[in-house]
Parts: C-alpha cells; structure tokens; sequence
C-alpha cells in the first residue's frame, strides 16, 4: 500500500472516534505548522529529499511527512508523485508563492496564511490583494 493511501486510511477513518481523529487533527496542524514556518523562512530555496529524510528533517514521522506533501502538492513548482510515493522517493517542497498562500486562504487555514513569515514575502497591500483574489475565485468555484 502507497503511503498516501496509508495516510488516507488513518486521517480519514470514519470509524475513528471523533474526539481522537479531531485530537489527531490538531497535533498535526501543529506539525504543519511548524514546518511551514521553517519553509517560509527561505521561501526560494528548494528544499529537496526523500520523504524519509524530510520527515527526519522536519521531526515528522513518515505518515505526518506523507500528510504535509499530501497538502502541499498542489502549490508545488513541480507536483510530486504523491499516489505513488514509498519512503524512498525523491521529492521536493519547491513551491509557488502565491499559490501557496492562496491555498492557504482557500483551506481557511488561517493559522498559516497569517504566519508572520509571510511579512516577509510579501508586503500588507500584497498580502490583501491575495487573499481577496483567493476569496473572490473560491466564492465563484463554490457557486456562491
């Protein structure tokens, strides 16, 4: 089994408690978070390695690692092979800027697109304007 359909199967269970799947939710928003904080840091430098050695990298464990590339995939430079991804495959956590922080609006994730990392990146007016293009086009998408 593919690690991502490893990652689905716990994040995911329907049969999970839900006082467990939303304890496990907040510690890995927690992780997440962590993570993206050192990433902005150096938003241009391209962080590359096996998803075991970013795990260790990042103090994940695998399945957490998995999850984050999992999240971040779509506001890569390049996607990684996330579907067909084992420990040992390369990946990289090249990402767009702007799209990063507009899936970031678009998640609601607010505890990361208000990371204070992202002052600088990106100035107040910039910050604005995203955010409103991102809640703009994501009203229209949800036919709102």
């Amino acid at each position: 089994m593919a690690l991502l359909e490893q990652w689905q199967t716990i994040a995911y269970n329907q049969e999970t408690d839900k006082a467990k799947l939303q304890q496990f939710w907040q510690n890995y928003f927690l992780l997440e978070k962590g993570v993206y904080e050192k990433l902005l840091e150096n938003p241009d430098e391209e962080v590359k390695g096996t998803v075991k050695d970013l795990a260790e990298k990042y103090g994940l464990s695998v399945m957490e690692m998995t999850g984050f590339l999992d999240g971040i995939n779509e506001s890569l430079k390049e996607k990684n092979p996330i579907e067909t991804m084992e420990e040992d495959t390369e990946v990289s956590l090249a990402f767009d800027k702007e799209k990063l922080y507009k899936n970031m609006v678009d998640a609601k994730a607010d505890w990361l697109y208000e990371l204070p990392q992202w002052e600088k990146i990106f100035d107040e007016e910039t910050r604005k304007r995203l955010y409103m293009e991102q809640k703009r086009s994501g009203t229209v998408r949800n036919g709102k």
